[in-house]
């Protein structure tokens, strides 16, 4: 359990980095594919362990899907922090379970209960308390919340593709799911991004080493030597400690403004996605 809980806080903490470091989301994005794919590579070796191709293979069509999906989601994520709040791009990226809910009748074709609806609408409730829109113009942040939301149906994708994933070890999918992030990012950046203006400075490079390797690398090995130790119910109520220790460093530590209005639209948010783990249970 320490493991999972230290994977949490580190991810909690991404968007504390994210939001100093002076380079465009694609570029801090294909960094974090290329340094946590190269540290978890690192790691197999030194387990003395190697990637099962052939499984890999067998999975490769589902396993290309979601690793495009999630360097876009990093994308999406990342651009949030710039335009909003890492309270308010915390809890649009954490309508995912609620985007899960609205599209597996479509996609995986499963029956969802009424109490999941409730959950839904409960999410929905929040998130628009969380936009602003009931408090005034001036606090709606429409621009940050989208791209969160759109982060969330990536991440949302990448969790409807992981399902399809069939005796795949969790660190070949996730070394591969990176590295399709990684090279699929790779040429995009290149065409999109003038390097010529970029002139990052020591911080910058420091905080983007730390993304790729700490909030990647170490977290995501981290967070797979746990997940055989655990049971579900205590991974699914576990994993809000991200979205909790992100808001809570951007009231209290970047001292970003959080309403009434926000601090009900987040227990509406956090509580209807953690509800609707345990609806069918």
């Amino acid at each position: 359990m320490p493991q999972y809980l230290l994977a949490m806080t580190i991810f909690g903490t991404i968007g504390l980095f994210v939001k100093f470091i002076e380079l465009p989301s694609t570029v801090i994005a294909l960094s974090r594919g290329a340094l946590g794919t190269l540290f978890l590579l690192l790691v197999l070796k030194l387990l003395k362990r190697r990637i099962n191709t052939a499984t890999v293979k067998s999975n490769f069509k589902h396993l290309v899907i979601a690793g495009v999906a999630l360097g876009l989601n990093w994308i999406f994520l990342f651009e949030a922090y710039r335009l909003t709040s890492v309270a308010t791009a915390t809890l649009a990226y954490y309508m995912a379970p609620i985007i899960l809910i609205l599209l597996s009748p479509i996609l995986l074709h499963e029956r969802v209960p009424l109490g999941k609806w409730i959950c839904v609408i409960c999410a929905l409730f929040g998130m628009s308390l969380i936009s602003g829109v009931w408090e005034g113009s001036e606090n709606v942040a429409l621009d940050g919340i989208t791209m969160g939301l759109i982060a969330a149906c990536f991440y949302a994708g990448v969790v409807i593709n992981n399902k399809f994933l069939n005796g795949l070890d969790p660190y070949d999918s996730s070394i591969v799911q990176l590295a399709v992030a990684a090279i699929v990012l790779l040429p995009y950046v290149l065409f999109t991004v003038d390097f010529s203006v970029l002139k990052p400075d020591i911080t910058t490079i420091g905080l983007t080493l730390t993304v790729g390797i700490l909030h990647t690398g170490v977290a995501y090995w981290l967070y797979f030597s746990a997940l055989p130790k655990l049971e579900a119910a205590r991974i699914a109520i576990f994993s809000y400690i991200d979205p909790a220790i992100a808001i809570l460093l951007s009231v209290f530590v970047l001292m970003e403004p959080m309403t009434t209005a926000g601090v009900i639209g987040a227990v509406l948010i956090l509580g209807a996605a953690l509800a609707s783990e345990f609806v069918e249970r």
